[in-house]
């Protein structure tokens, strides 16, 4: 009686590691494959954003256009710094 018992139990443990685990690896790698994907609302979202980014792009262009045809010399005044130079320059 014993005997059987064990085999049972070693066939079981045989069963498990060969068929079990491997099912359930596969399972969960099918499922972090699918959950990995965009979905539809996700890629409605990135085009909107693109888009987005795309129009205020074009926006900053044009205000860097209108800003040099008014004062080619606009980014050399806005740079870092530019304030404790001019005070210098002024004698403050």
């Amino acid at each position: 009686m014993d005997d059987v018992a064990g085999y049972m139990v070693g066939a079981i443990a045989i069963v498990a590691i060969f068929v079990g685990l491997p099912w359930l690896i596969f399972h969960y790698v099918t499922k972090w494959k699918t959950a990995a994907t965009l979905t539809g609302s996700d890629e409605k979202l990135l085009d909107e954003l693109h888009d987005a980014a795309r129009r205020l792009d074009d926006r900053l262009c044009t205000i860097e256009r209108i800003m040099t045809a008014e004062n080619p010399d606009w980014r050399q005044q806005c740079l870092p710094g530019r304030e404790h130079q001019r005070l210098l320059a002024d004698g403050e």
